[in-house]
């Protein structure tokens, strides 16, 4: 495999290349080496080789695919463009199709804001050239959708209109056309893997309170009680500990109350 062409200023992105290889991204500046982390920081090259190279990356909990849809959503949710260039191209070699970065990008405009999303396309932009990635291999603007749930998204839709159609009538309405009859049943990212990037999202930013809904929505999606169990863990080194911990006892709470 080339050589990583992309500027690597974290211990988690030299980290992520020695555990699952090396992407490529043309036309940029070589990766940074572990000599260089060293002569800075050697307590942090040496944490980078033990754990993150050592072990993160080759926990059996997540598929190595799974941890790249993790970390690009981290890393979009969080605005941290700089790392996003060897991780959308490692995405990318673990399986992850264009489609479906399309997709997360995407998704991630409503659920982290706008502007990160925007601020992820020059990112994603480069490792589709550097791939000859053609508009063939992206999902269309509008198309076929998948099935909706009736029942659920009535409820749902109920019981959010309960709670806040008389005080912000425009976030509900976008909520039910937009997000649910919309957004959530494009089929160029399955169901549980965009469960999965929420969910990844709204604990790298923070977002205790809207983990239960959609950590059961991923887990009626598919994603596997180790799988949710392992999310944390990932994230912690993407996202800080103070945010994995803060999640953790919202993940325990909804993984123990669900029926085995």
């Amino acid at each position: 495999m080339r050589m990583l062409a992309a500027t690597l200023f974290s211990f988690c992105l030299f980290a992520g290349a020695a555990a699952a290889g090396q992407p490529s991204i043309e036309g940029a500046n070589a990766m940074l080496k572990p000599e260089d982390v060293r002569a800075v920081a050697p307590a942090l090259e040496g944490y980078a080789q033990k754990f993150v190279a050592g072990d993160l990356w080759k926990r059996a909990g997540l598929s190595r695919r799974d941890r790249s849809i993790v970390t690009v959503a981290a890393l979009i949710a969080r605005d941290q463009t700089v790392e996003l260039p060897y991780y959308l191209a490692l995405a990318l070699d673990h399986g992850v199709k264009p489609s479906e970065i399309s997709e997360i990008i995407t998704h991630l405009a409503f659920y982290t804001g706008w502007a990160n999303a925007m601020d992820a396309i020059p990112a994603a932009r480069e490792v589709f050239r550097s791939r000859n990635v053609g508009a063939d291999q992206l999902p269309p603007a509008s198309g076929p959708q998948l099935p909706l749930d009736e029942a659920a998204e009535k409820q749902r839709a109920t019981r959010v209109g309960e709670q806040f159609g008389q005080i912000t009538p425009s976030l509900v309405q976008y909520t039910t056309d937009v997000l649910f009859r919309d957004l959530w049943l494009r089929p160029a990212l399955a169901p549980r893997d965009r469960s999965l990037v929420t969910v990844s999202a709204l604990i790298a930013t923070g977002q205790v309170a809207q983990i239960t809904y959609h950590l059961n929505r991923a887990m009626d999606n598919g994603l596997t009680r180790d799988e949710a169990g392992e999310v944390p863990g990932h994230l912690a080194f993407y996202a800080g500990w103070p945010n994995a911990f803060s999640a953790a006892p919202v993940v325990k709470d909804v993984i123990e109350k669900r029926p085995r």
